[in-house]
């Protein structure tokens, strides 16, 4: 037998899994209380940006950022990628809803986005 640790939504469960029994038969489950899992250290929040901008560029869909492709004070048509969003193994380039300046860029490649986080805002 072998036991696993499994987290969905931020909650653990351990799992346990026979091997080799030889039978077809499942064994009826056992109901696990769910254990806490870790917590994170809490991220510092980056101070907000002298001057950033009133336009803000959101996350469609939940993913990780797995590219910057703009930098602050770059200007940006509209349709510019600004950041790069890794979701279900397809890169979603978020762009710029307009022409403008970025004014700050909010995540960090490595970081895991929800739908409408700020990913970044432009003047």
């Amino acid at each position: 037998m072998k036991t696993y640790t499994i987290t969905v939504n931020g909650t653990a469960y351990d799992v346990t899994v026979e091997e080799g029994t030889g039978t077809t038969t499942p064994a009826p489950a056992k109901a696990l209380a769910p254990k806490a899992a870790p917590k994170a250290a809490p991220k510092a929040e980056a101070p907000a940006a002298e001057g950033a901008g009133s336009i803000k560029i959101t996350a469609q869909t939940a993913g990780k950022v797995c590219q910057i492709a703009a930098s602050v004070g770059q200007t940006v048509k509209p349709g510019d990628p600004v950041v790069v969003v890794e979701s279900m193994k397809m890169e979603i380039p978020v762009v710029a809803p307009q022409d403008g300046t970025v004014a700050s860029i909010d995540v960090a490649v490595g970081d895991a986005v929800e739908i409408g986080a700020i990913l970044a805002t432009m003047n």
